[in-house]
């Protein structure tokens, strides 16, 4: 059987989300999804300042840039940043406000993305990814080979590897798709490498910190640089533009790649025509059938991943065992590709069916690590324990699937169940009582969705009644349209704050104020990098000038300034942004400060909390409201794509036409 040849999809028709598959065979096993209109950090280098350090951490806070600040362990700050060799300190352990100063500006680059509350995690060990290379300019340490290159290749790309004119004071990884190239193509990759990196250094000393120096790219270079190889036989593009972009970079950095590269053009859209896109579909299900007849249901946990495996229909088995391993077998293979297609990482708990065979037990561990073996995460697996359970852990590459495209349910938050009405009527009832057992309390609004008003107006009648009778309280029983179960709002008002003509209970209707996801503010700004995507260290060719201006030089002597080059407006860079940094710093700084970082924290530790919320957050407060008491379930429901498509819509706008502008020129 020959090699079977991969193809990369890339949808690209709709600017809002595009998306990279590979297929092979019309097989879906590898998935990136990227919405333009978000703001990516992982793998972003950024010009940081030290803002608190913490010694019960053994870290640092530092801002960059974004709303909340990096996390910066101790281990990750390199010693060119640290103010004393912690070597010195003998066997004692010496504390972080020793080594590193508030104040101090550092190089940083984002490890890991926020994730719920926790900031970024950063790391000062740079490294720079190439097609064929990973440069680590500032970590001499580290180094080798990839781990899945094996044998006879890994001991020539060793010979390779040492043949390579490397500066001192860094690290070098030969990547997968550095096997089968010279030395010459190495060396230019990393020649490519160095020039970015000098950029990089150069705009570090020239900019003011909190700064972006260097972005990564999108999901379509990313992708390319990542995964293209032999096995990969065409490189199908549904998008125009996107297709002219991806041309362009194959043209730089792997030209031998370029007949594989495809434009589609059939009405039949791209995902539709390969038969992928019932697959995808599958990636954001809880529940995965498998072939046999069995499923996998997916649950993400603040803790860990559970998949659990049942038997369900599955009955190809000769016995109950036979069934259990075979569903058991085909359970590894999926899971190891919703791995990717979820890009699922950290803690991974799986529960397998019950099998009394210990030979049995390998043969699913044994099949579930050759099928992670195509995943480029690292990973580690254990072996099932007596309960049925393996537990295995897989580094997180970029936030995973349903953290970009799904967003947590406004009723529930997550939990996937919510109180029944009688259930929680009552526990209205009684948060009633309590308000009214409260010295000088004078009546009680209560503010509930309509099938739990009609429950307590009617079932629990009697009770608030005998609740104002024995408080001499006046509860208002309110049913309002916008509220949704569980979602409650409890006003009490005081006795000499009760109006003396009462307004008519439909009128105290509270609509919630419709807020903007903290996901959509920041998709509003897109920070732009001192240092481009693209830094070559190949010569370009300088366009020839027209006819007619070649025609005026040659009778009237004139000369004419050729356009300046990428390298040529370098050299300009850093006294430009240099001067324009500190023209922000003098007259925006504060301003610019506020757009990137609008709810930065203004002391350590100023997370500050309001005690209650309220149906109306934001909104103008009642004077005669003197207590509100808000369940925290309760948040609006509405508006949260506000601005989002119009952003996006702007930025791709923005990316036609300046793809549309290269283009000549590459012709």
């Amino acid at each position: 059987m020959g090699l079977q040849m991969e193809k990369m999809l890339i949808n690209a028709m709709q600017t809002e989300e595009v998306r990279v598959a590979l297929i092979k065979n019309n097989h879906l096993f590898d998935l990136d999804i990227e919405c333009p209109g978000e703001v990516k950090k992982k793998g972003n280098i950024y010009k940081a300042i030290v803002t608190r350090r913490e010694p019960s951490l053994d870290a640092v806070f530092v801002e960059y840039g974004s709303k909340r600040q990096g996390f910066l362990p101790l281990k990750e700050i390199a010693p060119e940043y640290l103010s004393r060799n912690p070597d010195d300190f003998g066997d004692d352990k010496p504390p972080i406000t020793t080594l590193i100063r508030e104040g101090q500006e550092l190089l940083i680059q984002v490890d890991k993305e926020e994730r719920g509350n926790k900031g970024a995690a950063l790391t000062t060990f740079i490294t720079l990814a190439g097609c064929y290379l990973v440069l680590m300019p500032n970590n001499p340490r580290s180094g080798g080979i990839s781990r899945r290159i094996e044998g006879d290749e890994r001991d020539e790309l060793r010979e390779t590897l040492n043949a390579l004119t490397l500066p001192e004071d860094m690290g070098l990884i030969i990547r997968t798709a550095g096997v089968g190239k010279s030395q010459e193509e190495l060396q230019d990759d990393l020649n490519m490498l160095c020039n970015q990196w000098q950029s990089i250094k150069q705009a570090y000393n020239s900019e003011l910190a909190p700064c972006l120096i260097h972005q990564e790219g999108d999901v379509i270079i990313r992708s390319i640089r990542d995964n293209l190889r032999k096995s990969i036989s065409e490189i199908i593009i549904d998008d125009q533009i996107s297709y002219i972009k991806a041309k362009q970079y194959i043209e730089r950095v792997k030209p031998e790649f370029l007949p594989n590269l495809k434009l589609y053009n059939s009405s039949i859209p791209l995902f539709n025509f390969y038969q992928i896109e019932s697959q995808i579909e599958t990636a954001y299900q809880r529940q995965v059938m498998l072939p046999s007849g069995g499923a996998l249901v997916i649950d993400r946990t603040e803790a860990l991943v559970s998949i659990d495996i049942n038997s369900a229909k599955a009955t190809g088995g000769s016995d109950i065992e036979a069934t259990a391993l075979n569903t058991n077998l085909e359970a590894a293979d999926e899971i190891a590709r919703q791995l990717r297609l979820r890009d699922l990482g950290g803690l991974v708990v799986i529960d397998f069916i019950d099998m009394s065979s210990s030979k049995n037990q390998r043969d699913v561990e044994n099949r579930l690590k050759e099928a992670l073996q195509a995943d480029r995460a690292r990973i580690q697996v254990g072996r099932i324990s007596r309960f049925g359970l393996l537990e295995m852990s897989r580094q997180r590459l970029r936030l995973s699937l349903g953290e970009t495209a799904q967003e947590i349910c406004p009723r529930c938050e997550g939990r996937g169940t919510v109180r029944n009405i009688q259930s929680h009527g009552l526990s209205i009832t009684r948060l009633i009582e309590e308000e009214a057992l409260k010295e000088k309390t004078a009546e009680i609004q209560v503010q509930l969705p309509a099938e739990m008003a009609t429950f307590i107006m009617n079932e629990k009648r009697d009770f608030i009644r005998d609740i104002e009778k024995r408080h001499s309280v006046s509860v208002v029983i309110i049913a309002n349209p916008y509220l949704h179960s569980p979602q409650y709002s409890i006003t009490r008002l005081k006795e000499d704050n009760v109006g003396k003509s009462k307004k008519p209970s439909y009128t105290l209707i509270q609509q919630p104020e419709l807020q903007i996801s903290s996901s959509d503010k920041e998709a509003a700004v897109h920070d732009e990098p001192a240092v481009k995507s693209f830094t070559e260290h190949q010569t370009r060719k300088h366009p020839q000038n027209s006819f007619i201006k070649r025609l005026w030089t040659s009778l009237f002597g004139g000369h004419t300034e050729s356009a300046p080059t990428t390298s040529d407006q370098s050299k300009k860079t850093p006294g430009r942004h240099h001067n324009q940094s500190r023209q922000v710093a003098k007259g925006q700084g504060g301003e610019r400060r506020q757009q990137n970082n609008p709810n930065r924290r203004r002391r350590p530790g100023g997370n500050q909390q309001q005690r209650t919320n309220t149906a109306n957050p934001g909104g103008t407060t009642n004077p005669n409201q003197q207590r509100k008491r808000t369940n925290p379930n309760q948040q609006s429901q509405g508006g949260q794509q506000g601005n989002r498509g119009g952003a996006a819509k702007n930025d791709g706008n923005k990316k036609r036409e300046a793809v549309l502008a290269k283009e000549p020129s590459e012709k």
